[in-house]
């Protein structure tokens, strides 16, 4: 057949099929169909179904969910060995549930340091029941769930965030990564490397406030307490093994410093599992002697000595960036804890002083009008970096503001951060006060918008009070704050002794002393002596 007879025949087998004359294969007439109902149609509509301005017919009456305070009350309860457990409900169908621990490098005291930096690389491995990391993560895998643990200087954190129906599963590995861990020596080992390669990792980037948050603590509460390094200092990587682990464990790793927490799930439920791996289920460490061990818990009060910590290298570069070389320099005053009277007003203060980076995109809500923007960042071309931070804890607080600048200019940087921190304790804008507070109360609730968050709430209140308070207790306690209150907050800060740290090339490094001559009450409360900055010196 050639190939014009091939097409023939291909366009009369399409008409065909398009008039409906091939019934043999039950073809339906589309168009005619069509035709038929469009004719059944009312005048004027393009469609059986009513218009968009009315409702549908014969469906269920609409059912309004409606905000009831019981939905977000925490329950807490204690179970016979002082283990607390802590639930909020919240709608979805995943939830949230992890252990928060009182341990953290400030109880380090009597180990070499680092340990806690271990347990992170070696948090969700092999343990008792579960014979890899591998087969607990497939455990956590067959309900969606994911997990991850981070540690302060303070706190320790495992979380866990999976299907709610899988909440039996996610507790028992919870348990198991904190009670039953198996430390086999290949997992130290690895843990090891991990640590070492993370400290290498620390020298080679431009980032540097994680090493420098470690430097301000160390001279803000020189060796004791929060002033331990968090970071494994190089000398003690070899030195950390299994049997210290396992000692650090056993007294900290206790009962009545644990907090079992978690978000979207049934109180009950959550408390009955919670017995069952946590208390019915012993711990490694767990002996016959146990029933009489006591603790060796280091319950010392942090000691603020102010100081200087400094450490003069090169700064690795930003590739690819014409960024200059950066010289840091953070300095802090001692602010008080997260208990004291004055906490919400030095948040307020915190957020008053703001900055970030010198490029930023802005927008509403950036902060571009906070006090290290307007007259830091937005005034000296040279400052790269200008951002406060507010560290609170169970027994103190410190508040500091990390700046950058080009190694020529850190004179003129660490001055102008020091009278600015001086002028904390002048006037109070009632614009910049009112901004302050509403930045502030907007961050809280959008931040507790998010599960994982809420749950970390819930379980720091709980370890460090016994209860959680609601956010709009402190939505109601942000809106009390006065100017007279941010002015006191500052002068008592402003009152003790400062805490510098400073890394990079340090030849133009002021003194000690004339940083703190700088932050003094009295250049606060007049024009700030000393030499005049020039803003145009290359």
């Amino acid at each position: 057949m050639s190939h014009v007879t091939d097409v023939k025949f291909l366009f009369s087998r399409l008409f065909s099929l398009k008039n409906g004359l091939n019934t043999r294969w039950g073809i339906r007439k589309f168009s005619q169909d069509f035709d038929k109902q469009a004719q059944a149609l009312p005048k004027g509509s393009v469609s059986p179904l009513p218009p968009l301005s009315e409702p549908l017919t014969n469906l269920p009456s609409v059912i309004y969910t409606s905000a009831k305070s019981e939905d977000y009350f925490t329950e807490v309860t204690t179970l016979s060995n002082g283990l607390r457990v802590a639930s909020e409900k919240k709608f979805g169908q995943f939830c949230t549930a992890g252990v928060v621990i009182d341990s953290g490098p400030r109880f380090e005291v009597a180990y070499p340091n680092g340990i806690c930096h271990f347990l992170e690389k070696l948090s969700f491995g092999a343990t008792h029941k579960f014979a890899t990391r591998d087969v607990m993560l497939r455990e956590l895998e067959r309900h969606g769930g994911i997990c991850d643990c981070q540690s302060s200087r303070d706190t320790t954190v495992y979380a866990t965030s999976a299907d709610s129906r899988g909440l039996e599963a996610v507790t028992q590995v919870l348990a198991e990564v904190t009670l039953r861990p198996q430390l086999s020596t290949e997992e130290i080992e690895a843990a090891r490397q991990a640590v070492a390669f993370e400290l290498d990792t620390l020298s080679m980037r431009p980032e540097q406030e994680t090493i420098l948050m470690d430097m301000i603590h160390a001279a803000a509460y020189k060796g004791n307490t929060l002033g331990l390094p968090k970071i494994c200092p190089p000398e003690n990587v070899n030195k950390i093994n299994r049997g210290i682990i396992l000692n650090y464990l056993k007294n900290h790793y206790t009962p009545d410093r644990m907090v079992v927490a978690a978000v979207g799930v049934e109180h009950g439920p959550f408390v009955e599992f919670v017995q069952k791996y946590f208390v019915d289920m012993k711990p490694t460490w767990h002996s016959e002697e146990t029933s009489s061990f006591k603790p060796n818990v280091d319950k010392s009060i942090a000691q603020y000595t102010g100081g200087l910590e400094q450490e003069e290298c090169e700064i690795p570069l930003y590739p690819g960036s014409d960024l200059p070389e950066l010289s840091h320099v953070v300095i802090g005053l001692e602010s008080c804890s997260h208990g004291d009277p004055d906490f919400v007003a030095t948040c307020v203060l915190n957020m008053m002083m703001g900055g970030g980076g010198s490029f930023s995109a802005g927008g509403p809500g950036k902060g571009m009008y906070t006090r290290l923007y307007t007259n830091v960042l937005n005034r000296y071309h040279w400052m790269f970096n200008a951002t406060a931070y507010n560290h609170a804890y169970g027994d103190t607080g410190l508040f500091c503001v990390h700046s950058a600048s080009p190694p020529n200019r850190l004179y003129d940087t660490t001055i102008v951060i020091a009278r600015e921190l001086a002028n904390m304790a002048g006037k109070v804008g009632e614009i910049e006060l009112k901004r302050a507070k509403t930045q502030l109360q907007s961050m809280l609730l959008m931040n507790l918008e998010a599960r994982p968050v809420v749950f970390e709430d819930v379980g720091r209140q709980v370890l460090a009070t016994g209860k959680r308070k609601p956010p709009s207790f402190f939505i109601n306690e942000i809106e009390k704050i006065t100017a007279d209150d941010i002015v006191r907050v500052a002068r008592r800060m402003l009152n003790g002794r400062p805490s510098v740290a400073a890394r990079g090339k340090l030849a133009h490094l002021p003194s000690f002393e004339e940083i703190q001559a700088n932050m003094s009450l009295s250049s606060s409360e007049a024009s700030p002596q000393g030499r005049r900055l020039n803003l145009f010196r290359v």
